[in-house]
């Protein structure tokens, strides 16, 4: 059941929705920057709406979707992480949940880790930024691996240019999810507030230094031929997830979830197993210990 929801902050009205029942253990999707809801739930629900027991809450990130932004000051990806901690505080009071982020959402969900890791139950990161400046990460050059020029032939100018800045792989197939998920978000974005908010998005403090490791279930999966934010930054934050897995994906760009549909399904129902068991190792001892 999807239920469309807004949810009221200081400066701004976040909308999202929840999917699953209730009862079911959160988890919080984070999309990418210039998109919304959708990215995240053209890849997440495939896999989850046949799992038990999982509360799925897509929200729009300020400035996209349908979230406004205008009412906003924001100097810094501080107060963009204020509204979603805010929002999660708001929206599951007190509760753990597992966390999904993709791209600048995966600086966010860092930025989560960093201030409430308690809360946090798994991590999963979606060819994640690191390096919010462009000029300083380490990426491979951009490539198209399998071009697929008839489908051109069906395609606007519009559609082959943002094609070609993403694609590493071209279908028909790859091309509808790209358009319905990732191209419709685009397409409804506050173009004017993200490109002055872009200016001055990365954070005050080290996401990355966090005061121990985070030792709980964590995928992050990176394209091979990611051009946007690559691969090789990631590896370098590996020793902060002892139980992390890292994959790096041949074939897979920026949308790794859609040009590796298989893998992305497979690596990540893994880690919503991990999840699991350790929520229920959690739950066991906190029951043994109420007995005792």
């Amino acid at each position: 059941m999807v239920k469309n929801k807004e949810c009221k902050l200081e400066n701004t009205t976040v909308h999202y929705e929840i999917r699953g029942k209730r009862s079911g253990h959160p988890i919080i999707m984070l999309h990418g920057f210039t998109l919304d809801r959708r990215m995240m739930i053209g890849c997440m629900e495939p896999i989850l709406r046949r799992r038990k027991g999982w509360q799925r809450i897509y929200l729009d990130l300020p400035g996209m979707g349908k979230t406004s932004a205008k009412d906003l000051i924001i100097s810094s990806s501080d107060q963009m992480l204020k509204v979603v901690l805010d929002f999660i505080d708001k929206v599951i009071p007190d509760q753990s949940f597992a966390l999904a982020g993709e791209s600048y959402g995966g600086y966010l969900a860092r930025g989560v880790v960093y201030s409430m890791p308690e809360r946090v139950d798994g991590l999963l990161l979606i060819c994640p930024t690191i390096i919010d400046n462009p000029e300083l990460r380490t990426v491979p050059p951009s490539v198209t691996l399998v071009k697929d020029r008839p489908l051109r032939v069906w395609l606007t100018e519009d559609e082959i240019e943002f094609l070609e800045s993403f694609a590493v792989v071209e279908s028909p197939e790859i091309w509808a999810r790209t358009r319905d998920e990732v191209y419709a978000g685009y397409l409804e974005r506050d173009d004017a507030w993200l490109k002055t908010f872009e200016k001055n998005r990365a954070y005050t403090f080290d996401v990355d230094k966090l005061p121990k490791p985070f030792e709980k279930p964590a995928l992050v999966l990176m394209g091979r031929q990611d051009a946007w934010v690559g691969y090789h930054d990631a590896l370098a934050i590996i020793e902060n997830y002892p139980r992390g897995t890292f994959a790096v994906l041949d074939q897979a760009g920026h949308n790794l979830q859609i040009e590796q549909e298989q893998l992305f399904n497979a690596l990540v129902g893994e880690w919503l197993n991990r999840t699991e068991e350790t929520l229920h190792r959690t739950k066991i001892r906190s029951q043994t210990n109420k007995n005792e």
